[in-house]
């Protein structure tokens, strides 16, 4: 698909027709609470439905039981070993990089600052984390898997999103379009794809043309579920480049919730790490990861650490030789990138499992070890736009 300022202007008018119908349905027969109450119990695919399930989500849920027919599980599984390869820095690539990149958004960091949640950093952060996780288990879409349920859940929340502030005539559809409409949710599927896979580069992880590209794959299966329209979603990663860059260049720029989202983010992290000391670092990681421009907009603090952060790829290139060319160093790496994964997921939910609901109202005063072969190695494609 040719991406051009028309076509993208129509996605802008574009929901989730399905989604959308399921959450209009339980607002107006006053089944939400109802909903959210039982669904609290479907967290593995395969399980029973529970008694009691409204006939519209019942419907809902097994309409959207199943992943798309075309996907392909070997080029899944790559995705899976990269992911494993690679834990460590894609889970710093999501948080430095792909999360400031949706502030960096304005009407995208409006519309964050609508619900509760961002009250609270952590539990978006950690919805984040846990879904990207539940996505790359081995189990991910068969019988007792948790990632079909989520992505089910995460569906009707946007929908709900759309549907209050639609409703409540509190988003203005003629200047931004309708609110998580399709070009944004393909935006955020190439802030989690794309984005990631350019933050990986520019730390000096070395990738395979193949691994990126299986990544890349399994988070358009993730858009497929999330009701993204597969006729206008990038397939390759030239495509892909080609939407993300005008994504950004028609909708990247400064703003007071954007910026005052950068420093929850900020705040959460430096809590999360040990001590004062390295505290610095966060706003540098973002920094190095989002570019000057975009840190600015973001008000995202200078310090020393600006050019410290600079050696990192370095330190990884030889993290990387170890793991190369030890089986036990590999062993090891892969284990602490494991581990520090889960404790940055554990610190960020307090421990506890993340449930995704329908919020029934919204904020009122939102104004403010891959075993491809290395030897291919994966440069990003150049910008398309000047």
């Amino acid at each position: 698909m040719t991406y051009t300022e028309a076509s993208m202007d129509a996605l802008r008018q574009s929901g989730d027709e399905l989604a959308d119908a399921t959450v209009a349905a339980l607002f107006e027969r006053g089944e939400v609470g109802t909903f959210n109450t039982l669904m609290r119990y479907v967290s593995t695919a395969g399980a029973p439905l529970p008694e009691g399930l409204p006939d519209v989500a019942r419907e809902y849920l097994e309409a959207t039981r199943v992943p798309p027919a075309w996907v392909d599980w070997g080029v899944m599984e790559q995705a899976r070993l990269f992911f494993i390869d690679n834990n460590v820095h894609i889970s710093t690539a999501l948080s430095f990089a792909s999360m400031p990149a949706c502030y960096l958004v304005p009407h995208v960091a409006k519309l964050l600052s609508t619900t509760h949640g961002l009250k609270y950093p952590s539990k978006r952060m950690a919805e984040t984390g846990q879904f990207t996780v539940q996505l790359m288990q081995p189990d991910a879409f068969e019988a007792g898997g948790r990632f079909i349920p989520a992505a089910q859940k995460v569906r009707l929340l946007h929908a709900s999103i759309r549907h209050h502030l639609v409703r409540e005539d509190r988003w203005d559809t003629g200047a931004l379009g309708r609110p998580i409409c399709q070009e944004d949710m393909i935006g955020g599927q190439m802030f989690f794809s794309m984005l990631v896979l350019d933050s990986l580069h520019r730390l000096g992880i070395h990738m395979s043309t193949e691994g990126a590209e299986a990544y890349s794959y399994a988070w358009r299966v993730v858009g497929a579920m999330l009701g993204v329209d597969q006729d206008a979603v990038p397939t390759s990663l030239d495509a892909s480049r080609r939407f993300l860059d005008l994504y950004m260049l028609r909708h990247m720029g400064p703003s007071e919730e954007g910026a005052h989202l950068t420093r929850q983010l900020i705040d959460l992290y430096e809590e999360v790490v040990p001590g004062t000391f390295f505290d610095p670092i966060v706003s540098a990681l973002i920094r190095h990861l989002v570019g000057d421009t975009g840190a600015d907009w973001l008000r995202v603090p200078r310090t020393p650490w600006d050019t410290v952060v600079k050696a990192v790829p370095h330190l990884l290139g030889v993290l990387e030789t170890i793991e190369d060319r030890s089986p036990m160093g590999a062993w090891a790496l892969d284990r602490l990138g494991h581990l520090t994964t889960v404790l940055e997921l554990s610190s960020l939910t307090r421990g506890r499992v993340m449930h995704y609901a329908i919020p029934e109202q919204l904020r009122k005063d939102y104004g403010v070890s891959d075993t491809l072969p290395r030897n291919r190695r994966w440069t990003p494609p150049p910008t398309t736009v000047g």
